[in-house]
C-alpha cells in the first residue's frame, strides 16, 4: 500500500515538474506573452522582459502617453504584475528541480511552488486591470486593447500547478524526524550540470530559430511575417549568381587556407608547452608564461593599434630602417596585400600561444614522473626524456585538439580580419565569417540579411559534417571518439 502511494506521488511530482519547465520556458518566449495587451508592446519582447525592463515595455506607448491616451500608472501596474508573476514563476521553476531530493525537499519544494503559483495567479490579475484601463482609453484604434492567448494559458497552468502542489503536499503526510535535506547524488550531479545545459540551449541552439529569415525576402525594420516567403531562393542564389559564387569560392579559399595554416602550426603550442616546462627556475618560467599568456586577454583592436604604432608609414619600425639607412621613405606595412595569410598567422600565434600552451603545462603535469626518473637512470638526457616520454604523453590531447580544429575549419572569427581589412588587401582576408558579417549589415543599402542567413547556415551545416568526419578520422587513427 505504501508503493503504490509513493509511486502516485512520484507520477503527480513528475506531472508538477512537467507543467512548471513549461510555464518557467514559456516566460522567455515572445510569442507567448501574457503582457501583450495592446499592439503598442513591443511583439519581439518576452514576459520576462516585460517584467524586467519597464522601458522595453513602455517603449511603443511614447505618443500615448503623451497624448494621455493611456496612463504611466497602468503601464506601471502592467510592469510591476509581470514582474512579480515572472519572479514568483522562476522561484517555482528552482523549487521544481530541487523537488527531486528526499521528502523534507519535497515538502519544502512543494508548498513553495504552491505559493509561487498563487502568487503569480494573484499578480496577472494587475494585467487584466491593465486592459481594462486600456479600454477606457480616448483612442481605441490607436491602443488596440486585447486579451492576448497566453493570458488566460498561462492562468490556467498556474492553477493546475498550484492545485498539483497542494495535494502532493498533503500527500507527503507528515515528515519523519531523522529526516534530512539530502538528494541522491545523481540527481545532485544533475543539478549541477543543468545551468550549463541551459546555457548552452539558449547561446547555441535558440539562435537557430533565426535560419527562417533565409526563406523569406526579408527587409530590415519591418515584420517578418508581412515579407514574401521565398523557400529557397536564396540557396539557389547562392550558387547560380555568377557573382555570389565567384565571392564564395574567394572567401572559402581564404578560409580554408588561413585555417589549413593555423592548423598546420597547431603544434607551436605544444613545443611551446615542452620547453616551457624544462625551465628549472621557476621565477623564470613564470615570468615567461605570463608574458606570452597576456596576449590573449588583448582586444584585436589594440593589437591592430599595436601593429599601427609599429609598422605604419611613421611607425617606430620604419624610423629605424630610416636611421639606418635602409630605406629613403617609409613603407606601409598594413597597406600591403602581398602574404596577408603568413602575416594573419603570425600575428595569430603572438596572440594565443601562450595561452594555447595552457592545456599542454596540464597534461605534462599529468605524466608519470617515475618514468623520467627511470629514464635519467638509464642515462637518457633531457631531449631524449622530451621526446620519448613528454611527446608521446601529450600525443593523446594534441590529437583531440587536432580533430576539433579540423571540425572548426570554417570557424576561424572575424575580429581579427575586420580589424586588418583595408582596400589593398580585402580580396585576400575576407573569410567566410567577416563575409556574412559584411553580406548581412552591407554598405550603401546592400544589406541581405536573407542571403547571410544562407550562407550561414550552409556553413554551420557544413561544420557538423566536419566534425563527424574528424570523429570517423579519430576512430579510424587512435581507435577512439571524440564525440
Amino acid at each position: 500500500m505504501h508503493d503504490i502511494k509513493a509511486k502516485r506521488i512520484d507520477a503527480l511530482l513528475i506531472i508538477l515538474r512537467i507543467i512548471v519547465a513549461l510555464i518557467v520556458i514559456s516566460i522567455f518566449l515572445p510569442f507567448f506573452n501574457p503582457a501583450k495587451i495592446s499592439d503598442l508592446v513591443n511583439k519581439n519582447i518576452s514576459f520576462f522582459t516585460s517584467g524586467f525592463s519597464f522601458s522595453t515595455l513602455a517603449g511603443g506607448f511614447k505618443r500615448a502617453l503623451q497624448k494621455k491616451w493611456v496612463t504611466e500608472a497602468a503601464l506601471r501596474t502592467l510592469n510591476t504584475s509581470s514582474l512579480v508573476a515572472c519572479t514568483s514563476i522562476v522561484i517555482a521553476g528552482i523549487c521544481g528541480c530541487l523537488s527531486l531530493g528526499e521528502i523534507k525537499f519535497k515538502k519544502l519544494c512543494t508548498m513553495v511552488i504552491f505559493i509561487s503559483s498563487t502568487i503569480a495567479s494573484i499578480s496577472l490579475i494587475g494585467i487584466f486591470d491593465t486592459y481594462n484601463s486600456f479600454t477606457l482609453s480616448t483612442n481605441l484604434k490607436k491602443v488596440e486593447p486585447s486579451i492576448p492567448f497566453a493570458l488566460p494559458a498561462l492562468l490556467v497552468m498556474l492553477i493546475i500547478c498550484a492545485i498539483l502542489s497542494l495535494i502532493i503536499y498533503l500527500l507527503l503526510g507528515k515528515t519523519p524526524k531523522e529526516a534530512r535535506f539530502e538528494m541522491k547524488q545523481k540527481y545532485y550531479l544533475f543539478l549541477l550540470f543543468l545551468p550549463f545545459i541551459i546555457l548552452c540551449f539558449i547561446f547555441a541552439y535558440l539562435p537557430l530559430w533565426g535560419w527562417r529569415y533565409g526563406l523569406f525576402n526579408y527587409k530590415p525594420g519591418r515584420e517578418l511575417n508581412k515579407d514574401t516567403f521565398v523557400g529557397f531562393k536564396w540557396f539557389a542564389y547562392l550558387f547560380q549568381n555568377p557573382a555570389s559564387r565567384k565571392d564564395i569560392v574567394r572567401v572559402m579559399k581564404n578560409t580554408l587556407g588561413m585555417s589549413g595554416l593555423g592548423i598546420a602550426t597547431s603544434w607551436f603550442s605544444m613545443a611551446f608547452a615542452i620547453f616551457l616546462s624544462e625551465i628549472k627556475a621557476k621565477r623564470y618560467r613564470k615570468v615567461v608564461q605570463t608574458i606570452t599568456t597576456i596576449p590573449n586577454f588583448i582586444s584585436w583592436v589594440l593589437v591592430y593599434a599595436f601593429g599601427f604604432a609599429l609598422l605604419a608609414t611613421d611607425g617606430l619600425v620604419n624610423r629605424v630602417l630610416i636611421n639606418l639607412g635602409i630605406i629613403d621613405n617609409g613603407i606601409n606595412f598594413l597597406m600591403d596585400g602581398n602574404h596577408i595569410w603568413i602575416k594573419m598567422l603570425l600575428w595569430g600565434i603572438w596572440k594565443g600561444l601562450g595561452w594555447g600552451a595552457i592545456i599542454y603545462l596540464a597534461a605534462i603535469s599529468g605524466i608519470d614522473q617515475q618514468l623520467y626518473e627511470a629514464a635519467t637512470v638509464d642515462g637518457a638526457g633531457r631531449f631524449k626524456r622530451m621526446w620519448y616520454i613528454t611527446v608521446p604523453g601529450l600525443l593523446p590531447t594534441y590529437f583531440v585538439l587536432l580533430m576539433l580544429s579540423i571540425a572548426g575549419i570554417l570557424n576561424n572569427g572575424m575580429e581579427q580580419y575586420y580589424v586588418f581589412k583595408n582596400a589593398a588587401n580585402k580580396s585576400t582576408i575576407e573569410v567566410l565569417d567577416l563575409y556574412v558579417y559584411t553580406l548581412g549589415l552591407g554598405t550603401g543599402g546592400t544589406a541581405n540579411i536573407a542571403l547571410a542567413t544562407v550562407v550561414g547556415m550552409m556553413k554551420s551545416i557544413i561544420s557538423v559534417v566536419l566534425l563527424f568526419f574528424a570523429n570517423g578520422l579519430s576512430k579510424l587513427i587512435r581507435k577512439e571518439s571524440i564525440i
